[in-house]
């Protein structure tokens, strides 16, 4: 099926939204049909049969404990279905006798890595997005799937939606953990929830009407909830550094999500917007732009979480924008932007902010001679953090933050077989990520560049 990769986010979806026969739960139904229809018979075949428990060992790698950043040469990892059973060094682990073997000397062996700011469907200003403007929900969802399975197999096992049309991401989801479609583990914020002619899709004014639509995104299946409080790049109008919310309004919303047992992050530049939505609690920031050290001093004490997306407005990026056709307006945009940014995400680091990784970009794109997700991560280096920490922000910090903790992030007894090799060492050169040539993903190998192997 031929799917169309070039695109990013959109911040408007009015066209569609707007037709006057437009259901977006039955969208959702019938995208997850077609993508029901047309999965991968690779990513069946590839689940276990019901009740019978599949047996792996992968031996020879060394393994790297992402928590605390040892590690074990020559070591034996056993898998039981889709969760590791024991990790440990080939002298004092036995291989239960019948156990598929896979050899993996000289490979560094890390859990499978997690980006926490991502978007399969998006859409930029500019030709691709242009490309897209009349694509129906069915269409979308399809190459949302194409972007899904491109994601896993660049060694990204799980991500975060966080901006998403009319249940797309709830159907895309759904088809992934009924092994319908190749894809990684999602968490997914629905649609973006602003004001009246704020930087997302969902738009509601006045605190009863936004929390509305919050006890709405719950209802359908949203893990978070996603909010913007300032303007973004991509805007044509609006300012990043307005804060266009009321207070009852932000902490009405905040709190009609907490009460759900809910998390709330936001799209935000804003140093004045940061400093109303920390005063409600809010979880999260993405991108944070233009965060002065008040405001980042201010979450390191509450403990919020920044998903910076440095990507974006780096030197980097700029091969992904000329491919999309981004226009003038946009590029000077991100320009006087970047350097901000940049600083805010050194002080960032100075500071002991946490931080997980995200990118904005799909998480294969093209990006400084890598992908999108490992260049982020070469990023923090450079901003000051060591390979490790860096490591962290894509695995052991993006676990915690999403509350999985006991289930990814690092590889250990109990943990979802998801993991990634590597061709060097990630703690003495981060460049190592560039490297990955084996991907598996609950116990099942979905990529192994070292045989004939067919990609899913």
């Amino acid at each position: 099926m031929a799917m169309q990769e070039s695109s990013v986010r959109s911040s408007r979806s009015a066209k569609i939204r707007d037709r006057p026969n437009f259901k977006p739960r039955a969208a959702a139904r019938l995208a997850a049909l077609v993508v029901a229809a047309l999965a991968s018979a690779a990513a069946i075949s590839a689940r276990a049969e019901p009740g019978k428990a599949t047996s792996i060992a992968l031996v020879g790698g060394t393994v790297v404990a992402t928590d605390s950043g040892a590690e074990i040469a020559n070591a034996v990892v056993l898998i039981s279905a889709d969760r590791i059973v024991k990790v440990g060094p080939a002298d004092s682990t036995p291989i239960p006798e019948g156990a598929k073997r896979i050899a993996l000397p000289g490979k560094w062996l890390i859990p499978g890595l997690m980006n926490m700011h991502v978007h399969l469907g998006l859409k930029l200003p500019g030709a691709a997005g242009d490309s897209l403007v009349e694509e129906t929900d069915t269409q979308e969802v399809l190459r949302m799937a194409g972007n899904a399975r491109r994601s896993l197999l660049a060694g990204v096992t799980t991500l975060r939606l966080v901006g998403e049309d009319h249940g797309t991401d709830f159907a895309l989801r759904a088809a992934i953990d009924r092994g319908e479609v190749v894809g990684p583990r999602i968490k997914t914020a629905g649609e973006v929830i602003v004001p009246t002619g704020g930087h997302g899709s969902m738009e509601a004014d006045g605190p009863y009407a936004l929390a509305h639509v919050v006890r709405k995104q719950i209802k359908d299946g949203a893990d978070w909830i996603k909010i913007a409080i300032s303007g973004g790049i991509s805007d044509s109008r609006g300012s990043i550094s307005a804060a266009p919310m009321t207070d009852e309004e932000m902490s009405t919303l905040i709190e009609v999500a907490h009460r759900n047992g809910i998390k709330v992050t936001a799209h935000n530049g804003s140093s004045e917007a940061a400093r109303q939505a920390l005063r409600f609690g809010i979880d999260g920031f993405e991108h944070g732009y233009h965060l002065d050290l008040g405001v980042l001093k201010d979450m390191k004490a509450k403990g919020v979480w920044l998903v910076p997306t440095i990507v974006v407005t780096q030197p980097g990026a700029l091969e992904f924008y000329r491919k999309i056709g981004s226009p003038p307006w946009y590029l000077e945009r991100v320009k006087i932007t970047g350097a901000d940014h940049w600083a805010m995400l050194q002080n960032a680091i100075k500071l002991g902010v946490k931080i997980a990784l995200g990118t904005d970009q799909f998480p294969f794109e093209p990006n400084d001679g890598t992908i999108a997700t490992v260049a982020e991560a070469e990023l923090y280096v450079k901003a000051g953090m060591t390979p490790l920490q860096a490591l962290q922000a894509g695995t052991t910090q993006a676990a915690l933050m999403l509350g999985m903790d006991a289930d990814l992030g690092s590889l250990g007894a109990g943990k979802y077989a998801d993991i990634d090799a590597l061709d060097a060492d990630p703690l003495k050169d981060i460049h190592a990520l560039r490297t990955i040539g084996f991907v598996m993903k609950g116990g099942v190998v979905v990529r192994d560049d070292r045989a004939e192997f067919e990609a899913l």
